[in-house]
């Protein structure tokens, strides 16, 4: 998760910012649910672009922020040496901005032999031409795009799987928007349950 913080949000003008904010606190909360390792970075925390969103931190309140001057996140020996200690060749991205941060990151780890994938509805850009630009140009170099609630869905992937069920319809009721409040209104109507 690279510089979701103040400063950078108020020059984001591709998604509104309570959708960023809902959005990346899934993402958070999808991550933690499904023990997925997850590195928080922030950008001149102290002196310019202010700490991580409060939601994301108490997503993950004994982390602390990997704090870069770097525009590339990929360009601080620190996060790249916490991504590879885990040994994953997998790397999902979310960020602000997704035409500086995001992409510089994405072609790095691709440079370096991961598989990248890029959440676009938890990042966001100066303008919406310069976030779609730079997913297309993500795209191009051979990063996938997802969004939150497919990455949350993508890991959940079997509503048999019970140890797993009750975070996933929990963090899809509180952000999911109109699929939360459909698993609110089968559960109260119903006793809607998915799986067996």
């Amino acid at each position: 998760m690279i510089d979701h913080q103040p400063q950078m949000a108020f020059g984001t003008s591709s998604i509104n910012i309570q959708d960023l904010r809902n959005n990346v606190t899934g993402l958070a909360k999808a991550a933690k649910a499904f023990n997925v390792p997850t590195v928080l970075t922030t950008v001149a925390s102290k002196s310019f672009s202010g700490p991580i969103f409060p939601e994301i931190q108490a997503v993950f309140p004994d982390q602390q922020p990997i704090d870069r001057t770097t525009m590339d996140a990929w360009e601080d020996q620190r996060v790249v040496d916490k991504v590879n200690s885990y040994g994953n060749k997998k790397l999902v991205i979310s960020g602000l901005w997704t035409e500086v941060c995001d992409l510089s990151a994405a072609l790095s780890a691709i440079d370096q032999g991961y598989e990248v994938y890029i959440v676009t509805d938890t990042s966001g850009g100066v303008s919406k031409e310069a976030h779609d630009m730079a997913i297309q140009r993500m795209i191009q170099a051979g990063v996938t795009p997802i969004t939150w609630e497919q990455y949350l869905l993508e890991l959940q992937r079997d509503w048999a799987r019970s140890e797993t069920y009750k975070a996933t319809t929990d963090i899809a009721k509180e952000h999911g928007g109109a699929y939360g409040l459909g698993i609110i209104y089968s559960q109260e109507m119903f006793g809607g349950k998915e799986g067996h």
